[in-house]
């Protein structure tokens, strides 16, 4: 028996639909999209097709969504685009503790080359404050980019808010939706935002395809340089099949929301209130309604997550918060910048539910990690 998988938020297995929509890049459809001939046509249309489908997710017009190879790809493009073309307006921005590495890393990258970031703090359910934001904005501010949900604890950001302050300071809004994209509704006009990523692997897409929506008035500096693909912002031969993967998950992503929004919620529901009932010891990180519907992030008090997942990995795929050595424990950036105690964090699992998570499947996990967490602090 396969072990359950719980680690969405990791990954996701291609959608049915998705690999069907895709099975003819792979068998015979192979011309090169911007090709003139006859073996172009059909590519080309498939391009167009699938961003309509992604722009239809996100609620803006198609020739403001850029392919890309993946979130991180997004960010970096996003990030750095803005920050290069408005060197001369000026060198500053505002990100918070809590982002994804793409989003961190590209800041340090960027601080390399002369620009300021502000890193805001959060509160103890991950969230940052709207106040802090506008505190933080210099005359030489030329970017904020906040995550629209963090992916550890699924706590969803005051996006709206911080986008009211942005465009009142006219300052650009950029935000990491590859989290929330297909979990909650994320429609860029009623965020605010001025560019927002996605990654097609938390959608039930393929891994190595994403998407980034540029608002038609904001300028970025090209991100590869070579022919003109993505409207000369991306030059590199499209990746049809993929795209047409990606479209067809956000096509299927807009369709289902509601409905999988309700199923991965009273499934990650189940989960919390099984483990909380049976165990003494579990406390729970994040927000307790403004949460991604389907992200579980537990914490057991004094003991290692690392020896959890080994305790119940033949039987549950989950996440680790920390990582714990002989001589350190390796507590995430978030769960330290939540001030989350040492005692707690060091013994934390991100379970994320998915669409295909079933009620036998909860019990069961429930049933595993229990033991398991129980085992392991002598039956308490």
């Amino acid at each position: 028996m396969e072990p359950i998988y719980l680690d969405y938020n990791a990954t996701t297995p291609h959608d049915p639909e998705v690999i069907e929509a895709m099975r003819p890049f792979f068998e015979r459809v192979f011309g090169n999209p911007s090709s003139t001939h006859w073996y172009g046509i059909e590519p080309k249309r498939a391009v167009i097709k699938a961003r309509g489908q992604v722009a239809a997710l996100l609620g803006c017009r198609s020739d403001e969504i850029v392919f890309t190879s993946g979130g991180t790809e997004s960010n970096n493009h996003a990030i750095k685009g803005v920050a290069r073309a408005l060197r001369d307006k000026g060198n500053h921005i505002i990100t918070s503790s809590i982002e994804h590495p793409a989003v961190l890393e590209v800041c340090r990258v960027l601080e390399r080359e002369g620009f300021e970031t502000t890193y805001l703090p959060v509160d103890s359910y991950g969230m940052v404050n709207s106040a802090d934001v506008a505190d933080a904005i210099r005359d030489t501010t030329v970017l904020i980019t906040i995550m629209h949900a963090n992916n550890e604890v699924g706590t969803i950001q005051p996006i709206e808010e911080i986008s009211a302050i942005a465009r009142k300071r006219g300052i650009l809004l950029h935000t990491d939706a590859a989290q929330s994209a297909g979990k909650v509704a994320v429609n860029v006009d009623q965020l605010g935002v001025d560019l927002l990523s996605i990654a097609g692997h938390k959608l039930y897409a393929p891994k190595g395809v994403g998407a980034l929506f540029v608002r038609q008035s904001v300028h970025l500096d090209k991100f590869l340089h070579g022919a003109g693909q993505e409207s000369g912002r991306r030059a590199s031969t499209e990746n049809v099949l993929e795209i047409v993967g990606l479209g067809q998950a956000c096509e299927i992503a807009q369709r289902d929301l509601d409905r999988n929004i309700l199923h991965m919620r009273e499934m990650r529901d189940r989960l919390q209130a099984g483990l909380i009932t049976g165990l003494s010891n579990a406390r729970v990180n994040g927000h307790p309604v403004k949460r991604l519907p389907n992200t579980l992030s537990i914490s057991f008090h004094n003991l290692e997550a690392n020896r959890i997942l080994e305790a119940i990995g033949l039987d549950v795929a989950a996440s680790a918060g920390a990582a714990c050595h002989s001589d350190r424990v390796e507590i995430s950036h978030v769960l330290e910048a939540m001030s989350v105690p040492v005692e707690w964090a060091k013994g934390t699992l991100r379970f994320s539910t998915g669409r295909l998570t079933n009620e036998s499947e909860i019990a069961r996990a429930i049933e595993v990690v229990v033991s398991a967490v129980k085992g392991l602090a002598g039956g308490t």
